[in-house]
């Protein structure tokens, strides 16, 4: 793993992309900094972490640190040095991804020069617990995202078309609150939704494993238990769309710990979340270096 990790660290500090990373990232967070905290003299850092204006920096900064890292090696074929390695597919998937998440921590502690800037000036001291349940919710998305688009980064060789996928997912995730709402929240509905989703987890199985009775019965089982469900008692999927849909919200969280209020069950699913992408990653790599 330290191989890969040494050699993705000097690749982001051998081209521009690394400078450009945390360049942007400063101006970005110092800019929102001036306007939430400088002018309203305001010690509320959490509000700049928060700002709409940060979490786009997620939106364009984190597809330009992830879509290389695999896509690049597809193109240029030298994935298949990685795959024949004595490496464990593990070993290179975490090299890869721990590379980008401390060029993201290093942006990140890079900020933490602006809350401090403003210590001195504090006349009745800063709220140093929701300044730090910011970074950590703001730390936890990060990590999130990475995952997601190095997920993205292993599903092509185009680097574009993997900068653009990752764009459309975050995107997609920061705004999961606002499409809940459009959601309809009538049984019918949220039957035809569950039907879905386990036919999704059967084809996930069956792209896993291929093969297609297991993953045939797992279908077959899987909807007839909805229907069953709705038959006993379909209030049970009064709004589940809706709720699905706010689970899988990363910001609403992210509003939680910038209280200063550190959930355990929100930690654990930052990392469950991280840990999800990051394992689907290793699977489409496994499959590909059997092939």
């Amino acid at each position: 793993m330290i191989p890969i990790y040494k050699k993705e660290i000097r690749a982001y500090f051998t081209q521009m992309v690394g400078y450009a990373f945390l360049a942007f990232m400063l101006f970005l967070v110092g800019m929102m900094f001036t306007f939430n905290n400088i002018f309203p003299q305001s010690g509320r850092f959490g509000d700049t972490l928060m700002a709409s204006s940060t979490s786009f920096m997620f939106f364009i900064l984190v597809p330009i640190l992830t879509m290389r890292l695999f896509s690049e090696e597809t193109k240029h074929k030298t994935d298949q040095l990685l795959f024949t390695s004595p490496l464990s597919v593990a070993q290179i998937v975490l090299g890869k991804y721990l590379a980008a998440f401390s060029l993201f921590m290093v942006g990140v502690g890079l900020t933490v020069l602006f809350p401090l800037s403003m210590v001195r000036h504090a006349v009745e001291g800063l709220p140093a617990s929701q300044i730090m349940g910011s970074y950590a919710g703001f730390i936890l998305i990060g990590a999130c995202c990475i995952a997601v688009g190095m997920f993205v980064s292993v599903l092509t060789d185009n680097q574009i078309i993997a900068a653009v996928a990752t764009f459309a997912v975050i995107w997609v995730m920061f705004v999961m609150d606002a499409l809940a709402m459009t959601m309809p929240v009538s049984a019918g509905a949220s039957l035809f939704f569950v039907a879905l989703v386990v036919l999704a987890v059967a084809g996930t199985w069956y792209y896993s494993t291929r093969h297609w009775l297991s993953s045939g019965i797992l279908a077959v089982i899987g909807v007839a238990a909805a229907i069953g469900l709705y038959i006993y008692n379909n209030l049970i999927y009064d709004a589940i769309i809706v709720r699905v849909l706010l689970w899988f919200s990363l910001y609403t969280r992210f509003g939680v710990m910038s209280l200063g209020i550190l959930n355990l069950s929100d930690i654990v699913y930052y990392v469950s979340f991280t840990a999800l992408f990051t394992y689907l990653t290793m699977n489409v790599i496994e499959k590909r270096r059997w092939r």
